[in-house]
């Protein structure tokens, strides 16, 4: 039998990766990892799992077909565990980038708890996943 842990990795194709690596370091906090020049691979590393883009006009990214937008995405939405929680360090961060941010109380793998959507350059939608409820 097969026993999943955790998301080792998630792959965005992405139109401007300039925009997207600025992004994920600057709001989200993700340490740059690795490139990989062969399949044109950016690799940003958040907690024990990695971030990689992949341009669309590379090697690896022209495989996948059409560019995403506003028409069709890749993913539905990828959610975050977030630990620490702190929910208005986490708005007021957010702010400062100019994201508007809402907690609301969702269901995930640890149960019920506050939760905050948001997307990133591209209209990806992410999820920041707080602890569950006591």
């Amino acid at each position: 039998m097969i026993q999943i842990q955790d998301i080792d990795h998630v792959v965005f194709r992405v139109r401007d990766l300039d925009a997207m690596v600025a992004f994920y370091k600057d709001v989200l906090g993700a340490t740059f990892e690795k490139y990989q020049e062969g399949p044109g691979l950016y690799q940003l590393r958040v907690g024990s799992s990695l971030i990689d883009l992949v341009p669309v006009d590379g090697k690896l990214g022209r495989m996948g077909g059409a560019a995403p937008g506003a028409e069709g995405h890749n993913v539905d939405h990828v959610c975050f565990r977030v630990r620490p929680w702190d929910e208005s360090a986490i708005l007021d961060h957010l702010k400062r980038h100019d994201i508007a941010g809402e907690v609301v109380s969702r269901y995930g793998a640890d149960g019920d708890g506050p939760s905050i959507y948001l997307s990133d350059p591209e209209g990806n939608m992410l999820e920041l996943k707080g602890p569950p409820a006591l």
